[in-house]
């Protein structure tokens, strides 16, 4: 039997998007399958309440329930250090393998490296936040290097509504971004079905556009030791 490679993903709990795409990329690849650990996320604002949502505590206890099914490496597929400020993932990482012993990675800190390898620092933003927490986001990405020249938001806060935006609003939130010419589109929230849509976007607007369930696949993959550009026809990210 060849050798089993098991992702292992942080998913907010009312994420209906995240499982089933990351899933879909992963088809091709018979040797690897993802796995997936909840903890409680219904709102995503500046209330305390909200923010007190991604303290530490319940990270680490759905990673070590991960860490029993011998994961390669240990994802958190969430945006919240767009808001919350980068540093944040940077701590949890660090704080997961610390804990279990198992490499971590997230959607934002891989967003991040992608666009430094590819030298981009000019990016287009769509995102169904809040007009405040995209704003902590813009900041928070310039404080990286990253310059939004432009962006589209939905103003919406329920977690769960988040999935329930349909492809052709996406696309044409997309398509309003890529009027902007940035060097590249970020679809940033991992609840919105955004993923399928890229590949035919990209040949469309001739724009890279990296969403965030694809980005944290591409990094979990690299550090598991399989090469990301075997995942074909989820957009330019895959292919080297």
């Amino acid at each position: 039997m060849a050798q089993r490679i098991l992702l292992g993903m942080l998913t907010p709990s009312s994420n209906t998007v995240l499982e089933p795409v990351t899933s879909a990329m992963l088809f091709n690849l018979s040797e690897v399958s993802a796995h997936f650990g909840r903890f409680p996320v219904t709102e995503i604002s500046l209330r305390q309440e909200a923010l007190n949502q991604f303290n530490p505590m319940p990270f680490l206890d759905a990673a070590r329930l991960l860490a029993d099914a011998k994961v390669s490496v240990i994802g958190w597929s969430g945006t919240s250090a767009g808001w919350l400020g980068f540093e944040t993932d940077r701590q949890l990482c660090h704080q997961i393998t610390t804990a279990t012993d198992i490499p971590a990675t997230t959607s934002v800190l891989a967003i991040a490296e992608i666009l430094r390898r590819k030298q981009m620092t000019q990016v287009g933003l769509v995102t169904p936040y809040l007009s405040d927490v995209q704003e902590r986001i813009l900041v928070n990405f310039a404080d990286e290097g990253f310059h939004c020249v432009s962006e589209q938001h939905l103003n919406l806060s329920n977690n769960f509504s988040f999935s329930e935006v349909a492809a052709d609003k996406l696309a044409s939130l997309i398509r309003a971004v890529a009027a902007d010419q940035p060097q590249v589109i970020l679809t940033f929230c991992t609840n919105l079905c955004a993923a399928p849509l890229v590949a035919e976007l990209e040949q469309e607007l001739s724009i890279p556009i990296y969403d965030t369930i694809a980005a944290v696949v591409w990094k979990s993959l690299q550090v598991a030791g399989v090469n990301p550009n075997r995942v074909e026809g989820w957009g330019s990210l895959f292919a080297g």
